[in-house]
C-alpha cells in the first residue's frame, strides 16, 4: 500500500471514531453554512481548496469535508499568554464569515479567553474540568510567548494567580497534540527580542512534548484551520520543517511565488515609497523586502478572506515567521545585506560582486543576470 493510500485509510479510521463520539453543539455545521448563506457547493469548493493547500490528493477531499463536519468531537483549549492578540483577531475579524471561521466557530471549544462567556472562578473552573475530562484528548493551542525568567512571574493569568509557564506546562502534558499559534508563541516574537528581559520562549522550549509551529504575526486564518483539520482528519502532526512549521504552509519562500518576481527577474525595483516604480507594483526588494529569507504562504493564501497580503499592498515583507526575526529581520525597510540566517549565507543584494555559489542560496540563479548588469549593485545602498 503506498503512502497516500496508507494516510486515507488512517482518515477514515480516524473519522469513523470521531462518528462514534457525542457532538458538541446542537446545531449541524451544514445548517451553520446555510444561514450565513454559504452553499453545499462553496463548501465542497472549500474542501478542495484545503485539500490542495495540504498538499495532498484530490480523492482527500472528502475526508477534508467529513473531518470539517465533525469537528465538534475534538475539544480545543487555546491559551494566551504574552501576545496581542493579533492572532485570535486573524482568526475571527472578518466583516463576512467564510467557511475557515464558521469551522473554527463549530469546534468544541472548551477554554479560550477572548471568545468564552465566562470568567473569573468560573472560566478556571471550566478549563481545569477540560483538562481534566478530556485528558489525553483535546487539542491545545497556544497564543503568545512564554515569560519564563523569575521562574514566570512576569505572566500570571486568573483568579488562581498561576503563571503562564505553569498553565502551558500543565495543559501540554494532557494533550494530545499542541499548536503554537503566531510567531510568539512558535519563537518567542517580539516578547523574547534583545535583551528579552521577562525570558519570553517558544512553547516548543518550555514543554517536553512536540509543538507545530505556525508562524506568521499573525498566521492566516488558512493556517490555523488546515493545521486543525489535519489534527482532526489523521489524529496526528502533519509533516514539519526544521522549526517544526507544517511544509505543507511553510515549505515555500515567500519570494518564489511573489506577484512582484518578474520585476526582480527583470531588475526593476522601488527606490523609494510612492514613487513611480512603486505605483507600476515594483519589486520591494530595495526597500527592505525580506521574502527571499521568509518560508511562509502568505501570497497565495493571503488575508482578509484571500484580499490582500503587505507585499501586494505595497509594503516589503518583514520575514515575521521566522526564528527571532525582530532581532534578525530588522532594519524592516533596508535590505539585509550579507548576512547569515540559520546556516543559510543569504546575499541577495550582494550577489552582483561575489561568485555564484552556494552563496547565493535565496536567490533564484536566474535572477543574477539582471545584477551583472548593473540594475542593482552595492553602491545602491
Amino acid at each position: 500500500m503506498d503512502t497516500h493510500a496508507a494516510l486515507y485509510e488512517l482518515g477514515k479510521a480516524r473519522l469513523e471514531q470521531l462518528r462514534q463520539l457525542p457532538s458538541n453543539k446542537q446545531q449541524p455545521l451544514q445548517e451553520r453554512l446555510a444561514e450565513n448563506g454559504i452553499s453545499r457547493r462553496e463548501f465542497l469548493v472549500w474542501s478542495a481548496t484545503m485539500t490542495a493547500a495540504l498538499a495532498l490528493p484530490m480523492p482527500f477531499s472528502s475526508l477534508v469535508a467529513e473531518a470539517a463536519e465533525l469537528a465538534d468531537r475534538v475539544p480545543l483549549i487555546w491559551l494566551h499568554m504574552a501576545e496581542c492578540t493579533g492572532c485570535s483577531e486573524s482568526l475571527i475579524r472578518s466583516s463576512t464569515p467564510d467557511v475557515s471561521t464558521l469551522i473554527f466557530d463549530h469546534v468544541s471549544l472548551e477554554y479560550q479567553e477572548t471568545l468564552m462567556a465566562a470568567a473569573g472562578w468560573q472560566a478556571e473552573e471550566n478549563l481545569d474540568a477540560a483538562m481534566r475530562n478530556y485528558k489525553g484528548q483535546y487539542l491545545l493551542a497556544v497564543e503568545g510567548a512564554v515569560p519564563t525568567a523569575n521562574g514566570g512571574a512576569f505572566l500570571t493569568l486568573g483568579c488562581k494567580g498561576r503563571t503562564g509557564l505553569e498553565m502551558v506546562q500543565e495543559a501540554a502534558a494532557g494533550a494530545a497534540a499542541i499548536i503554537s499559534v503566531g510567531t510568539c508563541a512558535s519563537f518567542g516574537g517580539v516578547q523574547a527580542a534583545k535583551p528579552n528581559p521577562t525570558g519570553a520562549k517558544g512553547v516548543h522550549a518550555v514543554v517536553d512534548r512536540p509543538v507545530i509551529n505556525l508562524g506568521g504575526c499573525p498566521p492566516s486564518s488558512s493556517n490555523i484551520v488546515g493545521t486543525l483539520m489535519y489534527f482532526i482528519m489523521f489524529g496526528k502532526l502533519p509533516a514539519l520543517d526544521t522549526f517544526n512549521r507544517p511544509k505543507w504552509a511553510y515549505g515555500a519562500r515567500v519570494h518564489d511565488n511573489c506577484e512582484r518576481r518578474g520585476h526582480f527577474d527583470a531588475g526593476e525595483f522601488v527606490e523609494e515609497f510612492g514613487d513611480v516604480s512603486a505605483e507600476n507594483g515594483y519589486c520591494l526588494y530595495k526597500m527592505g523586502c525580506k521574502g527571499p529569507y521568509t518560508y511562509n504562504n502568505c501570497p497565495q493564501v493571503r488575508f482578509n478572506n484571500h484580499t490582500s497580503w503587505p507585499v501586494l499592498a505595497g509594503h516589503g515583507c518583514i520575514g515575521c515567521s521566522e526564528p527571532d526575526f525582530w532581532d534578525d529581520m530588522a532594519d524592516f525597510e533596508k535590505p539585509l545585506g550579507r548576512q547569515l540566517l540559520h546556516g543559510l549565507d543569504a546575499t541577495a543584494d550582494t550577489i552582483g560582486a561575489v561568485t555564484l555559489g552556494l552563496t547565493a542560496v535565496g536567490i533564484g540563479a536566474h535572477a543574477v543576470g539582471s545584477f551583472f548588469a548593473g540594475t542593482y549593485n552595492d553602491e545602491d545602498n
